[in-house]
């Protein structure tokens, strides 16, 4: 049953607080806004979601920053065929600013590596996060969107995250493990954040009858535990343009623009609440807040 999903998570008191005095607004605000992009799990094809997403709606003419915030096990740098010099590990030890981090990609978007194998970025402590978080704060009025491309589990970098955001796009599959730690990942998501928007994309489906069928499981259960549910955002196929692009390590919205899969991508890229994604005040702010 999904209902019976768990993932290793802090407590979550101090994160409920953030919301007893003030909620996420879809104002004009300064800075930009903040898509959060998760799984629940490991290998769901969520960074080659990020990724399209980010050089999609930088082709539009949109200033995008990409954050892999999948710390330690970084792999955004490799889908878009970049050598980043510095990453969030530098940022977050005050090495290096964050805009000195950032390397240009495709369509002109902006990227920050999240690093590989770097055990300070696969745990940080509140204090570490809280000082990357104040680093990052800067890059904000730099940009349009920023896409943060989150890891599996749910630590205090990724609850801290989603108390801060007011868009969440949950990736899964048609497999049970991949549905029930994104369920898990929306149940946590909307304790600490009763007023996010969320929605569903299932990757790597078979055919629309395997998604839909997928997508009415997550969602049945949600309905039925916790009252509500994701808004569906849509399906990706199966698509062996989707492994061509990686191995080429370009978005395979720019290698194979007829796909079945970069057709899809481009559909889910127009999703509308990535357009109100902002919040009452600055993202790393409230994020910030949520820590403590």
């Amino acid at each position: 049953m999904i209902e019976k999903a768990r993932l290793e998570r802090p407590r979550l008191g101090a994160f409920r607080k953030l919301f007893k005095t003030e909620r996420v607004l879809e104002d004009e605000g300064n800075g930009a806004r903040v898509l959060c992009i998760a799984s629940g799990k490991g290998g769901t094809g969520k960074s080659i979601v990020a990724s399209n997403i980010a050089a999609l709606r930088a082709s539009r003419g949109e200033r995008v920053l990409l954050i892999d915030f999948d710390a330690g096990l970084a792999n955004a740098h490799l889908l878009l065929g970049l050598a980043p010099r510095f990453d969030l590990g530098h940022v977050m030890a005050g090495e290096v600013p964050a805009e000195e981090a950032l390397v240009e990609g495709p369509h002109g978007l902006m990227l920050l590596s999240g690093g590989v194998g770097r055990h300070a970025l696969a745990n940080p402590t509140r204090r570490e996060l809280d000082r990357l978080f104040r680093a990052l704060r800067p890059l904000e009025a730099s940009f349009d969107l920023v896409v943060v491309d989150h890891g599996a589990g749910l630590g205090y970098g990724m609850v801290a995250h989603l108390a801060a955001t007011s868009t969440l796009l949950i990736v899964t599959n048609p497999e049970v493990t991949a549905l029930s730690d994104g369920y898990a990942l929306y149940k946590r998501a909307h304790m600490v954040n009763p007023h996010l928007r969320s929605g569903l994309l299932v990757n790597r489906a078979r055919d629309e009858m395997q998604a839909e069928a997928a997508r009415d499981r997550f969602r049945s259960a949600a309905q039925r535990f916790l009252g509500h549910s994701p808004e569906y955002v849509g399906w990706i196929p199966a698509d062996e343009a989707v492994l061509a692009s990686v191995h080429e390590r370009r978005p395979v919205t720019i290698t194979r623009p007829d796909s079945p899969a970069a057709t899809s991508l481009r559909s889910i890229a127009e999703w509308r609440p990535i357009d109100l994604a902002r919040t009452s005040r600055a993202f790393y702010e409230r994020a910030r807040k949520a820590l403590r």
